[in-house]
């Protein structure tokens, strides 16, 4: 009678295990947030593109994140298209951060896959219009994977044509002994002389650098690059001379402050009569780089390319407070940022500029063409 009784007590309790055992196994539904999904970020009005600046950030978007009632990570998809139905995009990135940055090589694949291009001389138009979108999901294949799309966001991109990038600015000429040194031409030759550029049509403040490779360094001022007819020199007495104002008659070679060589940016006003050259070197600062911005890191200079350059690591920091920018003499009075994230720099702005990853990338710095500087980075 007790074996009976023993059985019959543990067949009740495995019964009740399985019974536990069964209201045990729940589990979760995921459905579509009702809220949805949107991009939260503003856009500029247009994203410029060119090929120089390619590995820079052109923007990062941001999105909220979704709920799809599941105990899971939700995984994110930013995709970009050519075309506003999406009936083929490529997928910029993927992961689980409710951002991503999209690079200005990004945009540029998706230009030239809408037909845009930078050349004036073909049909072609360089402004339209690229889309993206972001999709959260979970599940792990087609066949088990809640997901929601965003709205398509809509981004003008335009690729700056090349007659735009090479403004006919006005121009004043420096010709004199340094040409050959500074790997110009030959001295004192006018069609191999330096140009300035004024601001604007009308103007006569003349800008640009020149590399004055000379131990006595002598030069004069032309209104064009094929003869000296209306130079400009230095009002002193004696060749060389550095008094910072400048004549037409009677005239003496003009000189720089300090009677030596070095590459200087030159400021001429020929209403005002008057010059000035400061002598640069140029390095990189920024908290992208490995001294932050405690001090810079010198770029050389190349005579033959007209190029400064450096190569370093760098760390990913995102414009416009983070990044990197280009100063002069160790010193803040001359710097150099991007406003737009073009390729293009500006005098003393307090844009940076962004680093799209960690690496090792090689910095240039182009002060060849006055009034329009251009700079890269290139990851190695």
């Amino acid at each position: 009678m007790k074996k009976i009784t023993l059985v019959f007590i543990a067949f009740i309790a495995l019964i009740n295990f399985t019974a536990c055992s069964d209201d045990d196994g729940f589990t979760f539904t995921a459905k579509p947030d009702p809220e949805g999904i949107a991009f939260t970020n503003s856009t500029l009005e247009t994203y410029n593109l060119t090929a120089s600046n390619s590995a820079n950030i052109a923007e990062r978007f941001v999105w909220n994140a979704a709920n799809f009632n599941v105990q899971t990570p939700v995984n994110y998809e930013v995709q970009g298209s050519s075309v506003e139905t999406f009936e083929s995009f490529s997928v910029i990135g993927v992961g689980t951060q409710t951002n991503q940055a999209v690079t200005v090589a990004n945009m540029l694949a998706l230009a030239k896959e809408v037909g845009l291009d930078n050349d004036p001389t073909t049909a072609e138009p360089n402004t339209g219009s690229v889309y993206f979108r972001v999709r959260a999901y979970v599940g792990a294949d087609a066949g088990n994977v809640v997901e929601q799309l965003s709205e398509v966001l809509t981004i003008s991109v335009t690729l700056p044509e090349e007659a735009e990038e090479n403004l006919d600015l006005p121009k004043l000429f420096v010709v004199g002994n340094f040409l050959s040194l500074g790997g110009y031409g030959s001295d004192w030759t006018p069609a191999d002389a330096v140009p300035l550029a004024a601001s604007a049509e009308g103007n006569t403040d003349y800008e640009g650098f020149v590399f004055i490779n000379s131990a006595t360094p002598e030069f004069k001022f032309l209104p064009t690059n094929e003869a000296f007819d209306g130079d400009y020199g230095d009002t002193g007495a004696d060749n060389g001379t550095f008094s910072g104002t400048i004549e037409q008659e009677g005239e003496v070679n003009a000189g720089t402050p300090d009677g030596t060589g070095g590459y200087y940016l030159v400021n001429v006003d020929t209403n005002a009569l008057t010059y000035d050259l400061t002598e640069t070197s140029w390095g990189v600062i920024g908290n992208a780089t490995p001294t932050g911005w405690d001090s810079d890191t010198d770029m050389v200079y190349d005579s033959k390319t007209k190029i400064w350059s450096v190569t370093l690591d760098l760390t990913e920091q995102e414009a416009p407070n983070n990044g990197i920018k280009f100063r002069a003499n160790d010193a803040w009075e001359i710097n150099f940022g991007d406003t737009d994230a073009d390729g293009s720099l500006e005098f003393n702005t307090d844009q940076n500029i962004g680093v799209p990853a960690d690496g090792n990338y090689t910095i240039t710095l182009d002060l060849s063409n006055p009034r329009q500087y251009k700079y890269s980075i290139s990851k190695n």
